[in-house]
């Protein structure tokens, strides 16, 4: 028996991350995977600021998702200190949400695909769209990654008609690059000879384990927590929930790519409904003004988003203090990182590589 290190530094480890991997030949027999090494002490950082300041901090967890990170955030904060949101900043929520899916989904099928080695195309192809909603994102936000645009009971900055004019005509023309992106890719022989019956994960592992969004879904678990708590105003849309049927990393692509095209049904019908009014609570515009003042009562809360990646969670204690007193976050790459070995066992040491990349982790939230 062999045994090898991959990482903490090779290229195909979407970050600073390894893996330790047996190897009898070239099949795996045990892999264990190896993170820390981007610990930056958010949670004890956290509990030692101000409410408000930590909502920057969210952005540097899912460093591709910081939208989605401001969203489990604010909802926590909210729920813990009984904050109502005004209707039109309910609907800028989901809008900004669901682009971030889409960037997110864009993004992993393209270095999924890089990392089988053969495809580069489609990664250019997923950035030139990724790309058009980013300069959305800094147009409206400031930032193109980094947006702290979420606040409690709101957001930071209305959408403007030109901006909203920019949200619909990419909706009009995104579903004709999905059908290029899948007539390149969803038939092509390399592609399904390398993912198909490839480490595959089934349904009651996945939910013993934990395991949430796509990379659950993909197993043929039907659970999303947009469905299942209808958190923001979820529940005013129409939208399906794509499954899988094996597990494999086929379906864990797959599944991406249908939910793209539901996030583009929400985005439609959003837009549509959106009213006119604040983007603020009137009644929290002091607390914006004061951050440090911000004192919620003495009380626990727990709030969760269906981010692109599965659950992400926010814990908070307060003792009635300007600082949490405890703070957690439940991040979805770590949770769905726990059965790598199990779906890589029995596979060839190259599958490992496209199984990481099907998961979908970001380590700045899996160390944190």
């Amino acid at each position: 028996m062999l045994e090898i290190n991959f990482g903490p530094q090779h290229p195909s480890t979407h970050g600073v991350f390894r893996m330790t991997v047996q190897l009898e030949g070239e099949k795996i027999c045990g892999l264990k995977p190896v993170f820390g090494y981007l610990h930056r002490n958010h949670e004890q950082i956290a509990e030692n600021l101000p409410y408000a300041a930590i909502m920057t901090y969210t952005d540097r967890l899912d460093y591709v998702n910081a939208l989605s990170n401001n969203f489990g955030y604010a909802l926590t904060v909210e729920k813990l200190a009984g904050l109502e949101v005004p209707e039109r900043a309910q609907y800028i929520r989901i809008i900004m949400a669901e682009l971030a899916r889409i960037v997110n989904h864009i993004a992993v099928i393209g270095f999924m695909l890089n990392d089988l080695g053969a495809f580069f195309t489609p990664l250019l192809y997923a950035f030139r769209e990724r790309e058009r909603i980013l300069d959305l994102f800094e147009a409206v936000t400031g930032s193109r990654l980094m947006n702290n645009y979420f606040c409690f009971s709101g957001v930071k900055r209305d959408l403007t008609d030109a901006n909203l004019a920019v949200i619909k005509k990419m909706i009009l023309k995104f579903p004709a690059f999905l059908e290029e992106f899948e007539a390149l890719l969803t038939k092509n022989e390399i592609l399904c000879m390398r993912c198909q019956n490839i480490g595959i994960l089934s349904g009651e592992t996945a939910t013993n384990a934990g395991i949430t969004g796509p990379v659950l879904r993909a197993s043929g678990v039907n659970y999303d927590i947009r469905k299942v708590d209808r958190y923001g105003i979820y529940d005013r849309f129409d939208f399906k929930i794509p499954l899988g049927q094996k597990g494999d990393v086929y379906d864990r692509f797959y599944v991406r790519v249908l939910e793209i095209r539901e996030s583009l049904k929400i985005l439609d019908q959003a837009l549509t409904q959106i009213p006119q009014g604040e983007i603020i609570n009137k009644k929290s515009l002091s607390i914006l003004k004061m951050p440090r003042n911000f004192k919620p009562p003495v009380g626990e809360a727990y709030g969760r988003v269906e981010s692109p990646k599965g659950e992400l969670g926010f814990y908070v204690v307060s003792d009635g203090t300007p600082q949490p007193w405890r703070y957690h976050v439940r991040a979805p790459s770590l949770i769905n990182l726990t059965v790598l070995e199990e779906m890589c066992l029995g596979q060839k040491i190259a599958d490992a590589i496209i199984i990481l990349g099907s998961i979908d982790i970001v380590l700045g939230e899996t160390d944190r």
